[in-house]
């Protein structure tokens, strides 16, 4: 590439910052493709994408990207508890998206959380996260089961909730992560649901 199509490195490091990191993903979403009219597919994911930003923003979640089945989002190292409140309740949310009813299908998700050091900046005119956890986070994501929310050891450390139980995960490896992974299934306490925004309805 020329050298004067690259980017000039900044004259002061941008400063990192301890952050908890969210990946949601739809799972099926190449299955619904193929199942459904590409208008209702379309009207589909847009419906699911827009109830997780919104629930993300309302537990104080920053959105940092998105594409037609998956959702990127970030709290600050005081937030870790919001952050893994938030990945729970998405299975709910986007089990009762009132679009998916009508359309006679079922979603499903799986997330991943993850802690530690990243670096946020402006990208193309959309906040961006760079650093191990968004990669760890997704590949969380990526090994969790349909229904489930796996939770890096710091994470599950940093949010002791009432309402969450935290049951260990054995991981072999993760794709880019050469050692084994110290991972959680978490899970909501039977009766003892998280209150969820009354101003918050999925569909």
């Amino acid at each position: 590439m020329p050298s004067d199509l690259l980017l000039p490195l900044p004259a002061q490091a941008t400063p990192s910052q301890l952050a908890c990191l969210v990946m949601v993903d739809l799972v099926g979403s190449t299955r619904l493709a193929h199942l459904l009219p590409l208008d209702h597919y379309t009207s589909l994911m847009a419906e699911f994408v827009q109830v997780l930003i919104l629930s993300f923003e309302a537990r104080g979640g920053q959105v940092l990207q998105h594409q037609g089945d998956a959702v990127l989002a970030l709290w600050n190292e005081h937030q870790v508890s919001a952050g893994i409140t938030a990945a729970l309740e998405a299975h709910e949310r986007s089990a009762r998206l009132s679009l998916a009813a009508m359309l006679g299908v079922t979603l499903q998700v799986r997330s991943g959380v993850a802690v530690g050091q990243v670096i946020t900046g402006m990208v193309g005119g959309q906040r961006s996260a760079y650093g191990l956890p968004v990669n760890y986070a997704c590949r969380l994501c990526s090994a969790a089961d349909p229904g489930e929310t796996l939770v890096c050891g710091g994470a599950s450390e940093m949010a002791s909730l009432p309402h969450v139980a935290y049951l260990p995960r054995h991981l072999l490896t993760l794709h880019g992560f050469n050692t084994e992974c110290v991972a959680f299934t978490a899970q909501l306490r039977p009766s003892t649901a998280p209150h969820q925004n009354s101003h918050m309805k999925a569909g």
